[in-house]
């Protein structure tokens, strides 16, 4: 038996889950129609829409969360608009500047935060200095926020009723980019219509992709009106995908009978498993809160070096001091022997 080689570099880095790709193969059988107007994603949009308690609700596929994100924030901000986001949210960090291509030049405020949740107080701040009205400057438009978020956190639904309670006083949508949306709700135990309609997301950009999907988001307008021109702006941007169902056959596989909720809780087990191991080393310091798969961690660079010596991927910067700051991101198939493993390692590094 060979040994484990633990892959804690990204979600991202794992391929399909097993259900998934067998669904896809079988939407490939046989003809249907093009452009989403198919059984398969007929089908998808009604296991959303029931899955969420929201028979009202507009669904639409795309194939990356950038794209989810970007032309969802397009449909409710307009381009001389702002949108408030964590000062670490992927739309600012990661995504190229697409949240301001889609929108035609929309600006993004970005709030100070713990954990990557951002705290009313801050928002309702931000929007008193915010200059609405004012013609000479950009006008608040949307609050995006991160389900979980890009620091491992998730907001439980009572925080999420108070941003949106903030946001709609002032005229804003409120956006929830929920590309862990799975690892959020495995974790919080709620249903997913109480961590986001109910607890007032207008639009939710929902993953599927980090959670064991091959390419596969939906952009879910819990407000139908807010969806009226989507359909346009997902053609114009290039993520309407002809052969629709492929992505549709993803959705319909990992939502409709729960496979979503165990991936996400076996990525959450993993990493909780990873940072109570971790933890316990006298070298090493956890600085997350772990609620869902990913472990912020800090570590000498013996530690480090026998971590990489023994195969063991993830990111990690230097930090000062002969230190590491490393970020490492559990999936639906890190195996406890995985995490076992890095931990020997890690064991190791610090003798």
């Amino acid at each position: 038996m060979t040994a484990p080689t633990p892959d804690f570099m990204s979600d991202n880095c794992a391929g399909a889950a097993p259900e998934v790709l067998t669904a896809m193969i079988a939407a490939q059988k046989g003809r249907d129609r093009s452009y989403g107007h198919d059984a398969v994603t007929a089908r998808a949009v009604e296991v959303i829409r029931q899955l969420f308690e929201a028979p009202e609700a507009e669904v639409f596929f795309v194939a990356t969360g950038t794209a989810a994100n970007a032309l969802a924030l397009a449909t409710i901000c307009p381009p001389w608009g702002s949108v408030y986001a964590a000062r670490s949210a992927h739309l600012d960090v990661d995504e190229c500047g697409a949240p301001g291509f889609f929108t035609g030049g929309a600006t993004l405020r970005l709030l100070d935060h713990a954990d990557g949740l951002v705290d009313p107080g801050t928002l309702d701040r931000a929007l008193t200095g915010g200059r609405a009205g004012d013609v000479h400057a950009v006008q608040p438009a949307a609050l995006s926020i991160a389900q979980i978020s890009e620091l491992g956190a998730a907001y439980s639904p009572a925080e999420v009723a108070a941003l949106s309670a903030v946001a709609h006083w002032a005229g804003l949508r409120v956006h929830m980019d929920g590309a862990r949306f799975a690892n959020a709700v495995a974790y919080l135990g709620c249903t997913p219509a109480d961590a986001s309609w109910r607890a007032g997301v207008d639009v939710l950009s929902l993953g599927a992709t980090k959670n064991g999907g091959l390419g596969a988001e939906a952009v879910i307008f819990f407000d139908p009106q807010l969806a009226r021109d989507f359909g346009y702006r997902r053609k114009r941007g290039g993520h309407l995908l002809s052969k629709t169902r492929v992505v549709s056959a993803q959705i319909e596989a990992m939502f409709g009978d729960g496979l979503w909720l165990r991936l996400a809780a076996r990525a959450n087990a993993t990493a909780t498993r990873l940072a109570e191991g971790l933890a316990a080393l006298p070298e090493v310091a956890v600085l997350n809160r772990v609620d869902g798969n990913m472990v912020f961690a800090r570590f000498g660079r013996t530690v480090d070096a026998a971590m990489r010596a023994a195969g063991v991927r993830y990111s990690a910067r230097p930090d000062g001091d002969g230190m590491v700051r490393a970020r490492l991101v559990t999936a639906f198939d890190t195996t406890v022997e995985d995490v076992d493993a890095a931990l020997r390692a890690a064991r190791a590094g610090g003798a």
